[in-house]
């Protein structure tokens, strides 16, 4: 029974600021989605949507947006415009695709896509496999080792790097500004976040500017030659979109699937009839790491704005507010995924979030997938004896969820 959608989410535990809630969202998030899948949060103003069939329908509705810019300014959306300092951070944000609506959204992702098609992340297979090894080999010889420092980290950097065509020396920069960024996208930043981010996204742009004039002119032998010759065509792209979608591919790389391998690990070490199944049965890799992004999602939360009125679960959102599709609620949803607080390596169905839905759908999907699989199946093989050395600890932030570091150590080198 649904009960009154005034109740303060912080009531039943919703607080993502706090350090036991994200380091277990799950039983406050169980509260909202049962008695509460529709609820107003004064905390961040937003509405907090938490059941499957709900944040799957609004995926997909076309009343809501990632951004209100292409309707209305900020002060005639009742909002008040970001302050002048953070111009930087802004400037790199609101052309990335995943926050522009048709037809700029369709424009931006198609000149990208053709990179991530299943052929194409298909073909990436061989460099991939190389990569992963090298990782691994590298691993092995410290004994004891950080799984996310010195191994899972350096994988979807090395890869989104080489499809663009990064230089090898410049490498070492992206990680940290990618880091920075992101900061600015937790629920209520701080204002340390807040410089951090404005500072690493003015460093990054200038980088990325230099980069892309030395490349002007230059046979397009890869994804950003290829994004340099679309700018210079002068009507498909222009330099701050192609900017901004570099950007977002080096950041979704970086964060999301850092986090996804990192969390995946970290629910098998909890969960050890799962990794014990997974060891004995390495085929099953590919549903098994479906299943894991579903079991704890590096991101419990996606933005939209009602661009006009909906009406879900009964109660009325009306234009111009903000809603917080929880993503990990979802995903744990017992309509949609009987046993959801249980792995089960080969589930099927599993029509879990954690890629989103509709036009945002994540387009490097198959490309973490495919990394993913690689990464799961060589761990699997050559480190049959991983185990965790201590506790991990959860980095404070929510919006994008993940770990500090995980210790571990190969018991049969």
């Amino acid at each position: 029974m649904i009960t009154s959608n005034r109740t303060p989410p912080a009531a039943l535990g919703y607080r993502p600021d706090d350090p036991d809630f994200i380091s277990d969202p799950y039983p406050a998030l169980a509260r909202l989605r049962e008695g509460f899948p529709v609820v107003f949060d004064q905390q961040t103003n937003q509405w907090l949507i938490s059941r499957h069939r709900d944040v799957n329908s609004l995926l997909r509705d076309r009343r809501l947006g990632r951004s209100y810019l292409h309707r209305a300014s900020h002060e005639e959306w009742g909002r008040t415009a970001p302050p002048e300092w953070q111009a930087p951070f802004w400037q790199l944000l609101w052309p990335q695709l995943i926050d522009r609506e048709p037809p700029d959204h369709t424009r931006l992702r198609n000149l990208v896509l053709r990179a991530f098609t299943p052929r194409a992340v298909e073909a990436m297979r061989p460099r991939i496999e190389v990569v992963v090894a090298t990782l691994i080999d590298r691993a092995k010889q410290l004994g004891e080792f950080d799984l996310i420092a010195d191994l899972i980290e350096d994988l979807p950097v090395t890869v989104i790097a080489d499809m663009l065509g990064i230089p090898d020396a410049d490498r070492h920069l992206l990680r940290p500004w990618s880091a920075d960024i992101t900061l600015m996208f937790e629920l209520n930043p701080s204002l340390e976040y807040q410089r951090r981010a404005t500072r690493a996204s003015a460093e990054f742009s200038a980088y990325l500017r230099e980069l892309l004039h030395a490349r002007q002119g230059q046979p397009a032998h890869d994804l950003l030659g290829e994004l340099v010759l679309a700018a210079e065509s002068g009507d498909r792209l222009s330099e701050d979109e192609l900017v901004a979608t570099v950007v977002l591919l080096l950041n979704a790389g970086h964060e999301a699937s850092v986090n996804g391998a990192a969390n995946s690990w970290w629910a098998l070490f909890r969960n050890p009839l799962a990794l014990r199944e997974l060891r004995r049965r390495p085929e099953l890799a590919p549903t098994a790491i479906e299943e894991l992004l579903r079991f704890d999602t590096p991101a419990p939360i996606f933005e939209r704005w009602v661009l006009e009125e909906v009406k879900v679960e009964g109660v009325v959102i009306p234009r111009g507010q903000e809603v917080a599709l929880l993503f990990a609620a979802a995903n744990r949803d017992h309509r949609a995924f009987p046993e959801p607080d249980r792995i089960v390596l080969d589930r099927h169905p599993n029509p879990y979030l954690s890629f989103g839905a509709g036009i945002h759908y994540c387009l490097g999907a198959p490309l973490a997938k495919l990394e993913f699989d690689i990464l799961f199946r060589q761990m699997l093989e050559r480190m049959p004896g991983l185990e965790l050395v201590s506790e991990p600890r959860w980095k404070p932030r929510f919006v994008l969820r993940g770990l500090e570091s995980i210790q571990v150590r190969d018991r049969q080198p």
